[in-house]
C-alpha cells in the first residue's frame, strides 16, 4: 500500500480571497488544480476566453499566491501556469463587516460555479456507463443537530474526503483507464424556512 501524500492548501486572507471571487477565475484555477499546468492560450480556448482576459486573471491568481509559473514548461514564446495548492480553506465565520460581505462575494461564486457543474453532471447523467451511474448521487439529509454536532459531523465528512484525496494521484498525473475525477460538493447550514 502506498503511502498517502500530503495535501497542500492555502488559506487566502481577505484580500487574496477578494480576487478569487471571479467566477474565470476560480474555473482557472480549478482546472489547473486537476488537469495540471497550462498556458493562458490553452485556457483561453477551454473556457471560451480572449487570450488578453486569460493572462489577466493568471496575473491576479498568480499575485495573490494562487498559481505560479511552471518554468520547467515551455518555451520563450508560451508561459505555463500551475496551481500552487490543492485545496482552498477560508472560514467566514467570525468576520463581520466589509470582510465577511467580501467572504459571501466569494462564496457566492464559488455556489455557481457548483450550480454549473451540477448542472454539467444532469445532462452528462444519461452517457455513463451503469458504474459510473451507480457511483452518482445527489442527496439531501436534513438532520435536527446543535451547532456543535454539526460541526462536528462536517469535520468528520472533510477529514474522510482528505483522506480520500491523499491516497489519489496527484493532480495532472494521468489517471488509469478505469478512473475519473469525482466531485464531492460538501454544503452543510441551518436548514432555511420554504418562503411563501
Amino acid at each position: 500500500m502506498t503511502q498517502p501524500r500530503q495535501i497542500s492548501r492555502t488559506v487566502p486572507g481577505i484580500t487574496a480571497l477578494k480576487a478569487l471571487a471571479h467566477p474565470d477565475r476560480l474555473r482557472l484555477l480549478s482546472s489547473l488544480r486537476t488537469a495540471g499546468p497550462s498556458t493562458a492560450s490553452e485556457l483561453g480556448r477551454r473556457f471560451g476566453l480572449n487570450s488578453g482576459a486569460t493572462s489577466y486573471h493568471l496575473r491576479q491568481l498568480a499575485l495573490h499566491g494562487f498559481i505560479e509559473p511552471a518554468t520547467e514548461l515551455g518555451n520563450a514564446r508560451e508561459r505555463w501556469w500551475r496551481a500552487r495548492h490543492e485545496s482552498t480553506f477560508y472560514e467566514t465565520a467570525e468576520l463581520s463587516g466589509d470582510d465577511l460581505e467580501s467572504g459571501l462575494a466569494f462564496t457566492q461564486a464559488v455556489l455557481a460555479g457548483h450550480a454549473a457543474m451540477l448542472q454539467r453532471a444532469q445532462e452528462a447523467y444519461r452517457d455513463l456507463p451503469v458504474p459510473w451511474r451507480k457511483a452518482s448521487t445527489n442527496s439531501d439529509y436534513i438532520i435536527p443537530l446543535t451547532a456543535e454536532a454539526a460541526e462536528a459531523l462536517n469535520n468528520r465528512i472533510m477529514d474522510l474526503l482528505m483522506e480520500a484525496k491523499a491516497a489519489s494521484p496527484a493532480p495532472g498525473t494521468p489517471l488509469p483507464p478505469d478512473v475519473k475525477l469525482v466531485a464531492f460538493l460538501h454544503y452543510a447550514f441551518p436548514y432555511p424556512e420554504p418562503r411563501q
